[in-house]
C-alpha cells in the first residue's frame, strides 16, 4: 500500500480523497494555485505544493507541475479527482513513465472511453445499445447543419472530450445547430484543450441514468447499481439519487451487465461510470463512460456501504476487490443535492465572493435518516470566478425514497450560507415539488417546471402563521435580552412585554402576543389562535432557529432586517416586520421607493469576462439578436436583445472583467 499520495485537484473532491486516505493511514499532498492558497484542501493535507496562477490552464492543468510536486514530496501515487487531468491519458502515461501510480484506469481505457466518438464505436462492438449519431469529426458549422438534417432534429451537439455539461448544446433547427456548434467548440477548447465535436440524436423525454462499475487488475469487474441523474439544468446535474425510482430489476441487470461488458472490453481497472439515456419505455442507450470518480459517487456509497475512493486506491496498489457481484446489495435510498454558487433569482447566474456565513447541517443521524456533506469550503472561504461553482454536496440516506427526500428538505433548511448567491432556496423548493416527489423525471424537468426561472416560493397560510409566530417570538427574545443590559434607563421590552404586536408579512397583518411560560418555552397567540407552548433554541445573533409548534420542529433561517426579520424555509423567503399597533399605523403611511429604470441598459448578469461584443455603437438591433458573450466559471453565456433598439454606447471591450450589474452597453431611449 502507498504511504503518500498526491491529490491533483482542489475543492470538495480533494477534501473527500484526503478523508479516506487519512482513514487508511496514508499521508496526503495537496496542490494549489494562487487563488487557493488559503483553501480548505490545503489546510487538511499533510503537505501542500504551489503550482501556479489562478487560471486552471496555468496551474491544475499543467501535468509537469503535478509530477514535479510528486518528486518534491515523495508521493508514490496521484489521485486526480474529477475534471482537470482526471481523464487525460497523456497525464496517466507521464506518471507511469516516472514510476508514479495513477489512481484510476490504465491509459488504454482512458484513451478509448475519453474520446466520445471512439467510445461509441467500442460500445457498439461490445454489444451495448447506442444512440444514432454521426461519429466522425465535423469540419465547421455548415457541416454540422448538414449532419443534423441527416440525423433529424432535435440533435445534441457535444464536445468529444467534454464533461460537466460543458461543450454541449441541443439544437432544434439549422440556426441553433450553427450557433451550438460554435459555442460548443469554443467551450471545449477553453475547458478541455480539445475542440473536436460530434452530433447525435437527442432522445426526447429522456432520463439520465448511470451505472457505477468497479474493476481490479485481476479480472474482477462489478456493477454497483445505478444513479438517477435526470434533474439537470443546462446539462449539468443538480440532484441525484440512488437507486432510480424508474428502473425495474430486469432493466437494472441488463444495464449493469452491458456496463461490465464495456469495461472488460477496454480492460478497465478502477471505479468508473457508464452513462445511459433511458426513454419512457425503459429503452436505454449508451451515452458515455467517465473514466474517473463521479461527482455524485456518495449516493452509491450510502446505499452500498462501499467506499469507492478506498477501492480505487487499493486497486491502484494492485489489490483484488474484496467483494463479488453477488455481494452487492442496495440498501435504502440516498439523495444528493449540489450546492452551487449561483443565484436562482437571477436565472441561476454564477455568483462569487466571500462566504460570510457557512454552517452546514451536522453530519450523522437526523432522526431515522443520515446526513453527509462533502465540501471544500469553510466560513470565510472565497468563491472564485476561476473554477467550478459547486460549493458542497449535501446527501441524505433513509430506509426509503420519500423519507430520504424529506430528510433532505430538513437538512437543506438547516444549511446556512450567506455572502454569495446560492441555489439553496431552489433545492429546498424542489424537495416539495409533486413531480419530483413522485419520481416522474426527465432531463427536461427543470426547464419544463420552471420555464420562467425560479422565484421565491409563495407561502401557504400555514407557513405564514408559523413565520408570524417566529417573528414575534424572536422580537420578544431580543427585547428581553436588551432589557437586561446594564445601564439602560428605559426598557421598551419591559414596557411592552404583554402588549399585542402587529406582524406584517407577505401583505398580511397578524396580531400576536408572547408571554414567558417557563424554561420549556413561551405562550404564543397569533391571529386569534392560541398555540400553547412554543419552544425555540434561538438566541440573538444566531442565523438558524429550531422552532417547535404543536409538537413539530421546523428549521428556520433568521436574519435581522429593519423593523423585523428575514425568515427562510423550504424555499419561502419572507420579510416579517414586528411593530407596536401605533407604529404599524404610521409604517403603513410610508411611501415605497421605486427601483431605478435600467430598461435602456444591458447589464452584466454575473461577474465574468467579456469574450466577444457582436454589435457596434450606432447599430440597430432586433429582439433576440446576440449582443455579447460573457464567460463565467468555465461557461459561455450569450446575452441577447430583449427588444428592438439602437446601440448608443459600449463602454467595455473583449477581455474586460466585469462585476455583476456593470454596464455592457446602453441603448437609445
Amino acid at each position: 500500500m502507498f504511504t503518500k499520495i498526491l491529490i491533483a485537484n482542489r475543492g470538495e473532491i480533494a477534501c473527500r480523497v484526503i478523508k479516506t486516505a487519512r482513514k487508511m493511514g496514508i499521508a496526503t499532498v495537496a496542490v494549489y494555485s494562487d487563488a487557493d492558497r488559503d483553501a480548505e484542501h490545503v489546510r487538511l493535507a499533510d503537505e501542500a505544493v504551489h503550482i501556479g496562477p489562478p487560471p486552471a490552464t496555468q496551474s491544475y492543468l499543467i501535468a509537469a507541475r503535478i509530477i514535479e510536486a510528486c518528486k518534491q514530496t515523495g508521493a508514490e501515487a496521484v489521485h486526480p479527482g474529477y475534471g482537470f487531468l482526471s481523464e487525460r491519458a497523456s497525464f496517466c502515461e507521464a506518471l507511469e513513465a516516472e514510476g508514479i501510480a495513477f489512481i484510476g484506469p490504465k491509459v488504454k481505457a482512458i484513451e478509448a472511453m475519453g474520446d466520445k466518438i471512439t467510445s461509441k464505436k467500442i460500445a457498439a462492438q461490445a454489444g451495448v445499445s447506442t444512440v444514432p449519431g454521426y461519429m466522425g469529426l465535423i469540419d465547421d458549422a455548415e457541416h454540422a447543419v448538414t449532419i443534423a438534417n441527416e440525423i433529424g432534429y432535435p440533435v445534441m451537439i457535444k464536445a468529444s472530450a467534454g464533461g460537466g455539461g460543458k461543450g454541449m448544446r441541443i439544437a432544434w433547427n439549422d440556426a441553433e445547430a450553427r450557433e451550438g456548434f460554435d459555442r460548443s467548440k469554443s467551450e471545449a477548447a477553453s475547458s478541455f484543450g480539445d475542440d473536436r465535436i460530434f452530433i447525435e440524436k437527442f432522445v426526447e423525454e429522456p432520463r439520465h441514468i448511470e451505472i457505477q462499475v468497479l474493476a481490479d487488475g485481476h479480472g474482477n469487474t462489478l456493477y454497483l447499481g445505478e444513479r438517477e441523474c435526470s434533474v439537470q439544468r443546462r446539462n449539468q446535474k443538480v440532484v441525484e439519487e440512488a437507486p432510480s425510482p424508474f428502473l425495474d430489476a430486469a432493466t437494472r441487470k441488463a444495464m449493469g451487465e452491458q456496463s461490465v461488458a464495456l469495461a472488460k472490453a477496454v480492460d478497465y481497472q478502477s471505479a468508473g461510470t457508464v452513462e445511459f439515456i433511458v426513454d419512457k419505455n425503459r429503452n436505454f442507450y449508451f451515452l458515455e463512460m467517465n473514466t474517473r470518480l463521479q461527482v455524485e459517487h456518495p449516493v452509491t456509497e450510502l446505499v452500498t456501504g462501499i467506499d469507492l475512493v478506498e477501492q480505487m486506491i487499493r486497486v491502484a496498489a494492485g489489490e483484488k476487490l474484496p467483494m463479488r457481484q453477488a455481494d452487492i446489495r442496495l440498501n435504502g435510498w440516498a439523495v444528493e443535492s449540489r450546492l452551487y454558487a449561483e443565484d436562482p433569482y437571477r436565472n441561476f447566474l454564477p455568483s462569487i465572493g466571500r462566504l460570510t456565513r457557512y454552517a452546514p447541517p451536522a453530519e450523522g443521524p437526523l432522526g431515522e435518516a443520515v446526513v453527509r456533506n462533502d465540501t471544500g469550503v469553510t466560513e470565510g472561504s472565497e468563491i472564485s470566478m476561476f473554477y467550478d461553482p459547486m460549493i458542497a454536496k449535501l446527501c441524505t440516506w433513509a430506509p426509503d425514497r420519500i423519507r430520504a427526500v424529506d430528510a433532505m428538505a430538513d437538512a437543506l433548511d438547516r444549511f446556512v450560507v450567506d455572502g454569495i448567491g446560492h441555489n439553496l432556496p431552489f433545492l429546498a423548493a424542489l424537495m416539495q415539488h409533486p413531480r419530483w416527489r413522485e419520481g416522474r423525471l426527465s432531463t427536461g424537468f427543470i426547464a419544463e417546471e420552471y420555464p420562467d426561472g425560479f422565484g421565491p416560493v409563495e407561502p401557504d397560510a400555514q407557513t405564514l402563521d408559523r413565520f408570524a409566530i417566529a417573528a414575534v417570538l424572536f422580537s420578544h427574545i431580543l427585547n428581553e435580552r436588551n432589557a437586561k443590559i446594564s445601564g439602560v434607563r428605559f426598557s421598551q421590552a419591559a414596557h411592552r412585554t404583554s402588549e399585542q404586536e402587529v406582524v406584517r408579512l407577505a401583505g398580511r397583518e397578524v396580531r400576536a402576543r408572547v408571554t414567558d411560560v417557563n424554561s420549556d418555552g413561551f405562550a404564543v397567540t397569533a391571529g386569534g389562535v392560541d398555540y400553547g407552548t412554543v419552544e425555540t433554541d434561538w438566541t440573538p445573533g444566531r442565523t438558524l432557529a429550531l422552532l417547535t409548534v404543536g409538537g413539530k420542529t421546523h428549521a428556520i433561517k433568521v436574519n435581522p432586517v429593519p423593523g423585523g426579520w428575514r425568515l427562510r424555509q423550504r424555499g419561502v423567503d419572507v420579510k416579517a416586520q414586528v411593530f407596536s399597533p401605533r407604529v404599524a399605523e404610521l409604517a403603513a403611511m410610508m411611501p415605497d421607493k421605486a427601483p431605478p429604470d435600467t430598461s435602456s441598459l444591458l447589464l452584466c448578469p454575473m461577474p465574468g469576462l467579456i469574450v466577444a461584443i457582436h454589435v457596434e455603437e450606432g447599430d440597430e438591433v432586433q429582439e433576440g439578436q446576440m449582443l455579447a458573450i460573457v464567460e463565467a466559471m468555465k461557461m459561455e453565456n450569450v446575452l441577447r436583445a430583449e427588444k428592438a433598439g439602437k446601440v448608443a454606447r459600449i463602454p467595455v471591450k473583449p477581455g474586460d472583467s466585469l462585476a455583476v450589474d456593470e454596464v455592457i452597453m446602453e441603448f437609445e431611449k
